[in-house]
This record gives structure tokens, C-alpha cells and sequence, in this order.
């Protein structure tokens, strides 16, 4: 199994790496084959497309911005280009226009208000993010009907001027895929083959074994898989531009004051709890900065401002917590911050391999408990930890999540996402205190708790998996 660290790692902005940024790539993508179809049908009178939202996308999508996702997607930008954006102003302009245009000046109907729509029936049986985007022509009837993005697509709605159609899923981290290739994925991600890297290890067993087998540590497996692809200095810029996001991010959340948007008047808290502790560190612990740190980022996230996927959006604030933390009060050098990124991404990967990421699949336990159990494993190995030391410190950090449920209050990730990433940093930071005291030898294996964690969210209501139908979300008592 192999995953790039540099994919699983995206830059882009909030408040979603799956209700966010997937949609927007989904909609560019399927900006690009209309822009084909149109380049070959030159009689097609007045294109128009329409997009609906399936499952948690509908329920949680206004709060999560999809809406605003799609129109971004539609006009052709994708998430990294926006990160040093102002995107609520390119917003306010496109929602502004009732076409878009494609080269040759091609216009194409879209009016978000009325071509977006939330249908809160049945979710697609293949996975509960979906979005099915549609391009008519609201004159020619006298084109094939069942025209196709691809020719294996399974399913096509009976309209005389349907012309093209996709159905995506945004299945957690930004990753997307289509309906023909979903049935190829193995859960939840489309992988390389287990030939096409040295280090193949699907699991954390086999991972331990080929550590011990090598004599190499999970940091120098991984870079050596990553290298097989991609040149030496290719992968530590990729890297080291990684981590200067996720320290913009920080920085930029411990800079900024003020009210969060979406409706729940929520205040900023990262800059004051910062400056506090600054003005009085000697009454400070290691709580209180992690809290800091992670919030910072996540408060950002929340604002739709850039962020790092890590291994999603709403669990944004945990690693960069820990590596800021490493950094600033533990002097952590950077080829340290390259290995804990490194090994972060390796069980991330596992993570991904055997269960999921997406809070629409499993719950929060798959994204804040996925990204502590990579923060722990990264901090472990640039303590010093040993394989065996580091897959214990991702099973506690892991371990002590599961059954977390994705609730958030008004559909937005603010209430209990923000403050939530504090406590899946201070996790990560005493799974791997107690795992680096250790000897690597425990009860619980990775494997096991991974296993645990995917069939807890299948057994999961769907009320508490990013539908804003359960919990806390409608825990709200008005006085």
C-alpha cells in the first residue's frame, strides 16, 4: 500500500477537507469534461448545469460551505490556488452571475440559488458524501441522451436534454472519486499496488516487521517509498512547504481577534489564551499551549481561511500543534519536523488503508482520532521512539477516541471541533510520553484498534456522522 505523504498533506482552505475541498475538485473536474463535450458539440444552444448534494453533503453543507465550494470549483479554481486568497470577496462576485464561461467564450448557465441543491432524501448507497453534477440544454432535444463523462458510468437519468453527467464522492482528507471507480477503491481510498513501493506494508504489523527485518526506522521507509517517485529535494521541499503552511495557519489564528462567521457568534479565543501565556509563562503548561496552538488552526479553519489537511480540515490543528510545540519549547530541528511528518503520514496512511478518515463515515474518531494517533506516532520517533514505541503511541492516541462522534453544532466546524483539536493534541502528546516510557510492548495492537475504530462508525447512527441530527447539535436549549 502506498499514499504519498505530499497528497495526504493538501493545502487548501476551510472549513472542510471533505464538505470543502472535495466538492470544489469535483466540480472542477467536471467543469473540464463540459468544457470537452462543448469543444466537440458545437450546436449545443444554452448549456446549463446543475448540481445536487446527497447524504451528509446536504444535511451539513450550507455550514460547511459546499455551496460556496462548488461555485469555486465550477469557476475553475482549486483549493491551493485560494489558500492566499480573499475568498469571501471572489465569492460575493461569482454568486453575482447567473453563467460562467469556458474558452471560446462559451457561456454556460449556472445560477447557484436555484442550480445547487440540497436533497436531504436517501444518501447514495455507495458512500454518504455525494454530488451529482449535470450539464442540459434546455433547447436541443436532438442529441444522444445518455452521453457520458465516462462510458462505464452505470446509471443515467432519462431526459431528452440531459447531455453529461458525473456522480463524485468526497470520501475525507479532499480526496475524490467517481461512481465507476469507487467499487475499486479499498476502503476508503484508491491506492498503488503493494509491488510499487519497497516498503509495501498494509498494516502496522507488517510495518513493524519490515522496520525489524531492514533495520530501518518508519521515517527512512517511508522517504525511501516517497523516493521511488519523486526526487530527494521534490520531496523535503514538499515537505518543508507543508510545515510552513501549517506555521502560517498558527500564526495567523494566534494574530487574529474577533467573531467566527456562520450565525453561532463565536469568538475567537487562540490570541488571548496565547497572549496570556506569554504574559505570565511561568503559570503555563504544556495544556494550555497545545490548546493555543491547535485552536489557532482551527479557528482559522473555521473562518475558511488557508489550512493543511492533516489528515482532514476539522482535525487540522493537532499535528501542527504538536510539531509547533516540538519546535518552539522542545528546540526540534527540521529534519525532525520532516520525519514527524513522514511517519505521521505512514500511519495515516494505515489508518486510511484499513478504515476511513471521513467524520461522514465513522464519526470524529476517524479525524481527530486518526490525526492524534499520527501526531503521537510522529512526536514518539523524534523522541527517540522505536517502531514497536511508535505504532503504541499511535494505538493509545487512537484507542482513546473511538466511539467519538461528528455532531457539530449548526452544521458548522466550530462547536466542539475547535476546542476538540486541543484535547486530540494533548492525547498525542501523553500517548507517545507513555509509549517513549514503555518498551513497545502492549495488549492492544494498532491493527486491532484501526479494526475497532471502522466497525464502531458502520454501527454508528447516522445521526452523529456529520448530519447535525444527533448530540450536540440539537443539544441547544434556549432559555
Amino acid at each position: 500500500m502506498f499514499i504519498s505523504v505530499l497528497d495526504l498533506f493538501k493545502i487548501g482552505i476551510g472549513p472542510s477537507s471533505s464538505h470543502t475541498m472535495g466538492p470544489m475538485v469535483a466540480a472542477r473536474d467536471f467543469r473540464q469534461h463540459v468544457q470537452q463535450f462543448l469543444t466537440d458539440n458545437h450546436n449545443i444552444t444554452e448549456p446549463h448545469i446543475r448540481c445536487t448534494l446527497k447524504g451528509s453533503l446536504a444535511f451539513t453543507g450550507k455550514g460547511h460551505a459546499t455551496d460556496r465550494a462548488i461555485i469555486l470549483g465550477i469557476n475553475n479554481y482549486t483549493p491551493q490556488e485560494l489558500a492566499n486568497q480573499n475568498v469571501n470577496q471572489l465569492i460575493s462576485e461569482l454568486s453575482q452571475r447567473d453563467t460562467i464561461e469556458i474558452e471560446d467564450s462559451k457561456k454556460i448557465h449556472f445560477v447557484p440559488t436555484t442550480d445547487i441543491i440540497f436533497d436531504r432524501g436517501e444518501p447514495l448507497p455507495e458512500h454518504p458524501n455525494g454530488i451529482i453534477l449535470e450539464l442540459f440544454d434546455s433547447i436541443s432535444s436532438n442529441l444522444p441522451k445518455q452521453i457520458q463523462v465516462r462510458p462505464d458510468l452505470s446509471k443515467i437519468e432519462q431526459d431528452n436534454h440531459l447531455l453529461l453527467t458525473e456522480t463524485y464522492f468526497s470520501i475525507g482528507g479532499g480526496f475524490i472519486t467517481t461512481l465507476s471507480e469507487i467499487s475499486n477503491l479499498v476502503a476508503p481510498l484508491q491506492m498503488e499496488t503493494t509491488n510499487s513501493c519497497g516498503y509495501p506494508f498494509d498494516c502496522a504489523d507488517q510495518m513493524m516487521k519490515m522496520s525489524a527485518d531492514s533495520h530501518l526506522s518508519i521515517a527512512a521507509m517511508k522517504r525511501n517509498n516517497e523516493l521511488e517517485r519523486i526526487s530527494e529535494a521534490a520531496l523535503n521541499n514538499g515537505l518543508d512547504t507543508i510545515w510552513h503552511a501549517m506555521q502560517t495557519c498558527i500564526e495567523n489564528g494566534l494574530a487574529t481577534e474577533g467573531h467566527l462567521p456562520g450565525g453561532l457568534n463565536i469568538k475567537r479565543r487562540a490570541k488571548t489564551l496565547f497572549q496570556q501565556l506569554q504574559d505570565n509563562p511561568q503559570k503555563a503548561n504544556l495544556n494550555d499551549w497545545l490548546c493555543a496552538y491547535a485552536m489557532a488552526v482551527n479557528e482559522e479553519n473555521a473562518a475558511g481561511h488557508m489550512v493543511v489537511t492533516a489528515p482532514t480540515n476539522g482535525a487540522a490543528g493537532v499535528i501542527p500543534a504538536i510539531i509547533y510545540y516540538a519546535i518552539k519549547h522542545e528546540n526540534a530541528t527540521p529534519e525532525q519536523v520532516r520525519d514527524f511528518l513522514l511517519v505521521a503520514g505512514a500511519i495515516g496512511g494505515l489508518i486510511k488503508h484499513n478504515s476511513s478518515i471521513s467524520g461522514a463515515e465513522v464519526g470524529c474518531q476517524g479525524e481527530v482520532g486518526s490525526a492524534s494517533a499520527m501526531a503521537a506516532a510522529g512526536l514518539c520517533a523524534i523522541q527517540g521512539g522505536t517502531t514497536e514505541q511508535i505504532e503504541n503511541a499511535a494505538e493509545i492516541a487512537l484507542e482513546h477516541h473511538l466511539g467519538m462522534t461528528c455532531d457539530p453544532v449548526g452544521s458548522l466546524v466550530q462547536v466542539p471541533c475547535i476546542e476538540r483539536n486541543g484535547f486530540g493534541a494533548i492525547k498525542a502528546y501523553t500517548a507517545s510520553s507513555l509509549a517513549i516510557r514503555g518498551d513497545g510492548q502492549h495488549f492492544m495492537s494498532l491493527d486491532n484498534c484501526v479494526t475497532a475504530m471502522k466497525q464502531t462508525g458502520l454501527e454508528m447512527s447516522v445521526k452523529y456522522k456529520e448530519t447535525s441530527l444527533g448530540g450536540l447539535a440539537v443539544s441547544i436549549t434556549e432559555c
